[in-house]
């Protein structure tokens, strides 16, 4: 009889888990932007890929420096991109020496925490 009992709890805990799943998927929000659907990488002055924006030429591997700050960015093409929070492509947070950059993947978009000031095209 226990064993029964048992069973019948983990069943309707994994059928209580299924349905906390389901209505967590079906209730996500829409993306907050509208992402491109070509090969295209670009840095916004603003968050969610708002405000002005600089184009990466992904064919140029050398550290770059932005003409303004960015505060997001996305990467839709088939490289990754190293975000800098200093100019000249050198690591740490704003004005402060580390190891700290920001990996911009391969097809993906990102808000950054400090203004980014340099990037760097990585194959």
């Amino acid at each position: 009889m226990a064993i029964r009992r048992k069973k019948c709890l983990a069943s309707g805990v994994l059928a209580a888990g299924a349905a906390l799943l389901v209505g967590a998927i079906a209730t996500q929000p829409a993306a907050a932007v509208d992402l491109p659907h070509n090969s295209v990488a670009y840095f916004s002055t603003g968050k969610d890929l708002t405000g002005r924006q600089a184009l990466v030429d992904i064919s140029n591997t050398d550290c770059q420096n932005l003409s303004e700050p960015a505060l997001s960015a996305v990467n839709f093409t088939a490289s990754n991109i190293e975000v800098y929070y200093n100019h000249d492509c050198r690591t740490g947070l704003p004005d402060k020496p580390g190891d700290w950059a920001y990996g911009l993947g391969s097809l993906h978009w990102a808000n950054f925490t400090y203004p980014a000031l340099s990037y760097k095209v990585v194959r």
